[in-house]
C-alpha cells in the first residue's frame, strides 16, 4: 500500500455521511475513495479506527462492508491554464467536460480532472536561467483568453535556482523548469499547474488597508454604501428581493479583472440564466464576451449537499490563486444560507451539540475563516505586486428574518451590508437596497479617492442626501397621522427631494441598456442636480414661493430622465444644472413681481 493512503470497510450509511472501521491511521480531511464506485469523500472526523466521511456524491446503494480507500491527500483544487471560462462543480470539475462523456446527467464515481491534459498553451518564459526564485515568483505568462494574462508563479513554499526553464507549447502536465534547491541536491520540477489545498489559504506578503473602491456602476451601493476592493460585503433579503439579480450585476459591471461566481445550493433554473446570459455579456471595457475573464462553480440545489461545503472554498482558492497574480478579483457567493445548511445537515448527522435554530457552534468561525480570505495584499514573489480578492456573500435568511444566525454571523466579520427588502421590491424599487439601514464601514478609507477621483464635495454631498432620506422617513409618520397638507412648505420640500433621490437616483432598470450600469461622473452629476434643486428650492421656499410650484418647474423632469443619458452625452446633465437656476430665479421673480402694489 502506498505510504499516506489507509484502507477500511464501511460501517454505516446515513445519507452524505459514511463512517468507516479500520482508519485509525488516517488524517483530518483526507480524500477518500467510498466502495467500489469510487465516490469522492473528505474524512471530517476521526475517532479511533472509526472515520467520520462526508461524501460529494449521491450515496444511494451503498451499504456496510464495502471498501473505502484514503488517498493521503486533502481536497485540493488544480490551478493553471483553463480556470477561466470553466464552468465547475463543487470539487472543481468540469461540467461541459462531464456532459460530452456521459450526458446531461452526472453518474457517480467519475472523475475529470479539473484542467485539460490534452490542450496545449503558449508559455513564454520572463526568468531565466540562473535566477534566484522564490514562492510567488512569476516565471513567464500564457495568453490564457483575450483578456487574461495567466502569469506562471512559483508555488508557495519552493524556492532555488532556475535550471531549466523552457519557452514553447506546453500541457499543463509538462515540465516547464527546474530548480535547484538550496544547494543540497532538491530538484523542483516546476510544470504550468500546481495543486492547493482548499481549505488553507493562501499565503501573501503584507495585508493592506483597502483605499479603492469596487467600482459596479450600481448608483445606491456606489454613492451610499460602497465596497472597496478587497473589501468583504454581506446581501441579505427574502425571498423575491432581488439578491440573485443584485449578485449578477455585480458579476457583469464591478470594475474587477476576475470574476469568480459561485452557485452555492441555488436553484437549478437560477444558475441556468447565468451559464446561458454571461456568455452572450459583453465586457464594458473590452468588447469581449464577460466569460473570458470568469470562472463559474454551479452546484445547484439539487446536486449532493455535502458538495455545497466544498464549493465556497474551491471558488475562493481559485480567486486567491488569481490575486496572488496581482489581479483585482470580485467573488460572489450565491447563496452562504445553502452553504450553512451543508454544515447543519453534516453537523447533525455527527449528531454533534446543536447550537442556535441547529446550527453548529462553530458557524461563526467558519464564516469569518471565508470571508478573512478576502482582502488587498502584497503578493508573495521579488515585484511586491499587490492584488484584491472582495468577496460578496449573499444570505437567505427564512422569511428574511435578520436575527437568522446566518445573517448574524455574516455581519460579525463583513463590513458592507446591504439590507434587501420585499416591500421595496413589491413597490418595483430595484435594487430593493434599504438606504436607511444598510451601511459600509469603508467610507473613512475610501475618503481620499472620492474627493480627487470624483469631487471635493462628493462626501458632503452624500451625507446631505442620506439626511434628507432619514428626515423624510421621520416626516411621513407624521404626514400618516395630519395628512400632507398639514406639513409646512419647507417639509414638503423635503419630502418632494426625498421621492427624487428615490426614484430618478437610487432606483436603477437593471434590464435597461443605459440605466443598468452608471458611471462615477454619471454619479456625481446626477445627484448634484438633484442636490443643487433641493438648495435653491429652499432659498425659494424662504421667500415664500410653494413646493408644489417647484416640483412642477420643466426642469424636474429632465432631472428624472438622466438616468437614460448615455454615458457620451453628460454634458447634457451640466446643461440641466444651468436651467435649475434659471427657473427657479423665474419662478421667484414672478412671486415677488405677483407682490408688489400696483
Amino acid at each position: 500500500m502506498t505510504e499516506g493512503k489507509v484502507t477500511g470497510l464501511i460501517r454505516k450509511v446515513s445519507g452524505p455521511l459514511v463512517v468507516a472501521d479500520g482508519m485509525r491511521k488516517a488524517r483530518m480531511f483526507d480524500v477518500v475513495l467510498v466502495s467500489d464506485k469510487k465516490l469522492i469523500g473528505e474524512i471530517i472526523e476521526v475517532k479511533g479506527d472509526l472515520a467520520s466521511i462526508q461524501v460529494y456524491e449521491e450515496t444511494g446503494g451503498l451499504g456496510p462492508g464495502e471498501p473505502v480507500e484514503s488517498t493521503g491527500e486533502p481536497l485540493s483544487v488544480e490551478l493553471g491554464p483553463g480556470l477561466v471560462e470553466s464552468i465547475y462543480d463543487g470539487i472543481q470539475r468540469p461540467l461541459d467536460v462531464i456532459r460530452k462523456q456521459v450526458g446531461d446527467r452526472i453518474t457517480r464515481g467519475i472523475r475529470v480532472p479539473g484542467l485539460s491534459r490534452e490542450k496545449k498553451w503558449e508559455f513564454t518564459a520572463t526568468a531565466k536561467v540562473g535566477d534566484e526564485v522564490g514562492g510567488g515568483d512569476i516565471l513567464g505568462t500564457v495568453p490564457e483568453t483575450t483578456l487574461v494574462e495567466h502569469r506562471i508563479l512559483v508555488p508557495p513554499g519552493v524556492a532555488g535556482t532556475i535550471t531549466k526553464l523552457s519557452s514553447g507549447s506546453f500541457t499543463v502536465d509538462d515540465i516547464i523548469s527546474e530548480l535547484d534547491g538550496d544547494g543540497d541536491g532538491t530538484k523542483h520540477e516546476l510544470k504550468l499547474m500546481h495543486k492547493w489545498p482548499v481549505r488553507v489559504a493562501r499565503p501573501y506578503r503584507e495585508r493592506l488597508t483597502p483605499e479603492e473602491p469596487l467600482v459596479t456602476g450600481q448608483r445606491v451601493i456606489d454613492a451610499f454604501f460602497p465596497i472597496a476592493k478587497g473589501g468583504t460585503a454581506c446581501v441579505p433579503g427574502p425571498f423575491g428581493a432581488g439578491k440573485t439579480i443584485i449578485q449578477h450585476q455585480l458579476a457583469k459591471w464591478a470594475d474587477a479583472e476576475i470574476v469568480i461566481f459561485i452557485g452555492c445550493g441555488e436553484r437549478g433554473n437560477e444558475m441556468t440564466d447565468v451559464l446561458m446570459e454571461f456568455p452572450e455579456l459583453t465586457d464594458p471595457r473590452s468588447g469581449e464576451p464577460l466569460m473570458k475573464r470568469t470562472v463559474l462553480v454551479a452546484n445547484t440545489s439539487n446536486m449532493p449537499v455535502a458538495a455545497r461545503e466544498a464549493s465556497i472554498y474551491t471558488g475562493i482558492t481559485i480567486a486567491e490563486y488569481f490575486r496572488d497574480m496581482g489581479y483585482s478579483v470580485a467573488l460572489m457567493a450565491d447563496s452562504t444560507s445553502r452553504w450553512a445548511e451543508a454544515l447543519r445537515e453534516m453537523s447533525g448527522r455527527l449528531e454533534e451539540m446543536p447550537g442556535e435554530e441547529g446550527y453548529p457552534a462553530y458557524l461563526p468561525a467558519r464564516a469569518a475563516q471565508f470571508y478573512e480570505r478576502a482582502g488587498r495584499v502584497i503578493c508573495l514573489g521579488k515585484d511586491g505586486r499587490i492584488g484584491a480578492l472582495s468577496a460578496v456573500g449573499a444570505v437567505s435568511p427564512p422569511g428574511g428574518d435578520l436575527s437568522d444566525p446566518v445573517v448574524q454571523a455574516t455581519l460579525k466579520v463583513v463590513k458592507v451590508f446591504w439590507s434587501l427588502e420585499d416591500w421595496l421590491a413589491y413597490e418595483r424599487h430595484f435594487p430593493a437596497i434599504n438606504w436607511l439601514t444598510s451601511y459600509s464601514l469603508y467610507h473613512d478609507s475610501l475618503e481620499a479617492y472620492f474627493r480627487t477621483e470624483v469631487s471635493e464635495e462628493w462626501g458632503e454631498m452624500r451625507a446631505t442626501t442620506m439626511r434628507i432620506l432619514q428626515q423624510e422617513a421621520e416626516l411621513k409618520e407624521i404626514a400618516r397621522l395630519v395628512g400632507v397638507d398639514a406639513l409646512s412648505n419647507r417639509d414638503r420640500l423635503i419630502l418632494g427631494t426625498a421621492k427624487a433621490v428615490r426614484e430618478d437616483f437610487l432606483h436603477q432598470n437593471a434590464f435597461d441598456e443605459i440605466d443598468t450600469y452608471t458611471s462615477f461622473p454619471k454619479q456625481y452629476k446626477m445627484l448634484r442636480n438633484i442636490m443643487t434643486f433641493n438648495r435653491q428650492a429652499r432659498e425659494a421656499v424662504e421667500q415664500g414661493v410653494q413646493a408644489e410650484e417647484l416640483f412642477a418647474l420643466p426642469v424636474n423632469g429632465e432631472i428624472s430622465r438622466s438616468r437614460y443619458v448615455p454615458e457620451s452625452e453628460l454634458d447634457e446633465l451640466d446643461e440641466i444644472e444651468g436651467k435649475i437656476g434659471s427657473e427657479i430665479k423665474g419662478l421667484i421673480e414672478k412671486r415677488v413681481g405677483a407682490e408688489e402694489p400696483v
